[in-house]
């Protein structure tokens, strides 16, 4: 009966052990529960020792060569101890890197000597389990050490293997999210040092990476675009080429694939304006969602090197084609009065950057006034960039003018700088002004009034410096009475309009031409210098010249050729005196008068009156105006 009851009141052995195990378990659970990284050390430590009852518990990492050890934590009954390292090589923790728990339940100190954390703590007994990965790599310890024998039941040691297990867990995932955070710190580092733009968005355009340089070259930061809509950065031919992109991703199997985007397509930075890159479109699959990176470089100052290397080539070409033509302010002869006038004129407007509009019959030598005008202004060390409009088919003049695009026309094989463009800085010479085409004339006053245009093709405004000269030999006033030129642009063109005399109206400077160009011819030619007697002095200056300073070139170059004695030979199609002049033109309007009748007064046309006459239809209309014909 007493045995009975005895065994009633009495626990059994069983039960002790395993409320011991409850209890043990219960404390550790209590101290690592609710916490991971750290604090889960910590706790874990410090759980064990109160629930073994022993001196200290620590879990430490081993380094990659697994020679030493570095603690994680470690709890010396009172206090927690950090940054401490040792030797695996004189520990009792190097015995588990072959993968076994070490166990000494007395006398530890006798088997490492060389310990002195050992002997600095008196420790007597420990236990040290390895925590290794599922490749069977050590990554660290758990240990506990007691200053006195120990004896852990076998139960218990079951519990602190399992929390082993725990922390192994524990520290893979601290080694993991360590890797992880070099990782994200040497793409942050990567990102941010990159000379390109790093842009990273998904299906709807939202941003999720935008890195330094993309806050660069798009003039936004980084804070206002993350988690927003890259579309404010897209241009049309930038979304184009994103979502065919898009839909050639699709259509393909494979999940990586990439397009380049080359030159010609723009982007737009944060206040609007659009620059030109080069770049890559790549895609990304992540847990089944879709990212597009966009690396790209802002190619601005490669096309304007582009653009400036090409326009200092075609000014150097400009350069020496004015050398080859000699184009020399000294070809500026006259001692008339009014040829005096033209040339102070001339000087007031060079010094300022006012428009210049240049009439007079063909071959007055406007041209030369041109250069004149150019030289002798602040921008005469720029090359004179000139444009013969009546030379360029009316398709083709815009491009001539203002450049074009590659792809913008037919033809457009590469992009063309325009001659404004090329003048920028300079000046452009617009040589019979008068026949550009209505469409351009409104791009041209934009030009004159605003300083911008936009190459053909191209959705770029260009800004310009440069200063116009225009010459014709068309009446303008007439012009604009028929609906052929723009008023406004005339009045823009007219500000300073300077008149260059046929040659027939100064025929005082006919004796100093003569014998210039008598000089000029001699050395180019190789021959001996020709005499000028007074009859043919006085043909020559009694001479209508009706192609004005160029025909007396070119009739002094050949009487140089013909002439075989020491006297200038002079051929010319007829010698009217000035006497006969006024006979001259009565022939000449009844004339133009009769093929205007005959033609029922059409000027232009295969069958106008300027075709049956063999001139130029502008000139027929100034000599309609010259000698008061009109219908």
């Amino acid at each position: 009966m007493d045995k009975k009851n005895s065994s009633k009141s009495e626990p059994r052995r069983g039960d002790l052990q395993a409320q011991a195990g409850s209890d043990l378990l219960r404390t550790i659970v209590e101290g690592v529960a609710p916490v991971i990284g750290q604090e889960f050390f910590r706790g874990l430590v410090r759980s064990l020792s109160e629930a073994l009852r022993v001196k200290c518990a620590y879990v430490a990492e081993l380094n990659e060569d697994q020679t030493r050890l570095r603690l994680l934590a470690f709890w010396g009954g009172e206090n927690f101890l950090d940054d401490f390292e040792c030797d695996l090589s004189v520990s009792p923790c190097g015995k588990v890197t072959t993968g076994e728990t070490y166990y000494c339940q007395e006398s530890i100190q006798s088997e490492f000597p060389n310990d002195a954390s050992l002997s600095n703590l008196k420790i007597e007994s420990g236990l040290v389990i390895p925590l290794a990965a599922n490749g069977g790599a050590i990554l660290g310890v758990l240990a506990v050490f007691d200053d006195k024998p120990m004896e852990i039941p076998a139960d218990d040691l079951a519990i602190v293997n399992i929390f082993a297990g725990r922390a192994k867990a524990e520290l893979e995932r601290e080694i993991a999210e360590e890797a992880h955070k070099r990782i994200d710190s040497r793409l942050n580092r990567i990102l941010a040092t990159a000379m390109d733009a790093i842009i990273t968005i998904d299906d709807s355009y939202q941003v999720f990476i935008f890195n330094q340089s993309a806050e660069s070259i798009f003039h936004h930061p980084a804070k206002e675009v993350l988690g927003h809509s890259f579309e404010r950065f897209l241009t049309i031919k930038f979304r184009r080429l994103f979502e065919q992109y898009v839909v050639s991703c699709q259509k393909k199997k494979e999940l990586v694939c990439y397009v380049w985007a080359s030159e010609g397509i723009t982007a737009r930075r944060a206040n609007g304006d659009e620059f030109p890159f080069e770049g890559t479109i790549s895609l990304a699959v992540e847990a089944d969602r879709k990212y597009y990176t966009i690396i790209l470089r802002d190619i601005s100052e490669r096309v304007r090197a582009q653009g400036e290397i090409q326009r200092l080539l075609i000014e150097k070409e400009y350069l020496q084609e004015e050398i080859n033509d000699q184009h020399n302010l000294d070809e500026m002869v006259g001692q008339s009065p009014t040829f005096v006038r033209i040339l102070e004129n001339v000087e007031k407007v060079a010094v300022t950057d006012t428009p210049v509009l240049i009439t007079g019959e063909t071959g007055t030598g406007k041209e030369l006034i041109a250069h004149r005008v150019h030289k002798l202004s602040k921008r005469g060390e720029r090359a004179l960039i000139k444009v013969n409009t009546a030379a360029l088919p009316a398709s083709l003049v815009e491009s001539e003018f203002f450049g074009h695009e590659k792809g913008a026309f037919t033809g457009a094989v590469n992009r063309k700088l325009g001659r404004f463009e090329l003048a920028d800085g300079g000046t452009i010479f617009l040589d019979e002004i008068g026949d550009v085409p209505l469409d351009v004339q409104v791009k041209l006053l934009r030009v004159l009034q605003e300083n911008e245009f936009e190459r053909v093709g191209g959705a770029e405004t260009k800004k310009v410096n440069a200063r116009l000269i225009a010459a014709t030999n068309r009446d303008l006033d007439e012009a604009v009475a028929d609906g052929g030129f723009r008023d406004d642009l005339f009045y823009r063109l007219n500000v300073f309009p300077i008149h260059v005399l046929p040659l027939r109206e100064r025929s005082e400077d006919i004796p100093m031409l003569v014998h210039y160009f008598i000089g000029k011819h001699k050395n180019r030619l190789g021959v001996a210098y020709k005499k000028v007697d007074d009859k043919t002095m006085d043909r020559l200056v009694q001479y209508r010249w009706p192609g004005n300073i160029r025909e007396l070139s070119n009739v002094i170059e050949r009487a140089m050729i013909i002439s075989t004695g020491s006297r200038l030979v002079v051929e010319l199609k007829e010698s009217p005196v000035k006497s006969a002049s006024a006979k001259m033109e009565d022939v000449e309007r009844n004339h133009i008068l009769s093929v205007l009748h005959e033609t029922n007064w059409v000027v232009n046309g295969p069958r106008g009156a300027a075709q049956i006459l063999d001139i130029h239809p502008n000139t027929l209309r100034n000599r309609m105006k010259k000698l008061q014909i009109a219908r």
